[in-house]
């Protein structure tokens, strides 16, 4: 049975769903929006901007679960403007080092309360 892994640092599920499950030891996180946890308020204005509550908030979860950047080894990114791909990339290296983990990022049409970035993680807790 997977165990919920949920924290008042980050901001609440705004669905049905966990902020993250920690099945075994991966932790499957959902997706962060830009949201500041305490105002439930979107933060900054580029995606580069809002890449970096995105990334804090994932710190959040990973903390939340013992773990950190570190133990992620995947990673999906999703943009509603491409066109700003190297911008979030930039701030992106700022939070994971070598050996990166493993990345998809896409495009999508709309992201929840109108964020220009969203990201999930997947991570592996070492034994």
């Amino acid at each position: 049975m997977a165990k919920v892994i949920s924290t008042d640092k980050a901001p609440a599920a705004v669905g049905p769903y966990s902020q993250a499950l920690m099945a075994g030891n991966i932790l499957f996180a959902s997706g962060q929006i830009p949201l500041n946890p305490a105002t439930g308020e979107i933060v900054g204005d580029t995606a580069a901007e809002q890449a970096v509550q995105v990334f804090g908030n994932i710190k959040e979860v990973l903390k939340e679960a013992g773990m950190s950047v570190k133990d992620v080894v995947k990673t999906t990114v999703f943009l509603t403007d491409l066109s700003e791909f190297a911008a979030v990339n930039a701030v992106y290296a700022e939070h994971f080092s070598e050996p990166f983990p493993a990345r998809s990022c896409v495009e999508v049409g709309a992201l929840p309360k109108g964020a220009r970035i969203e990201c999930e993680i997947i991570a592996v807790k070492s034994e």
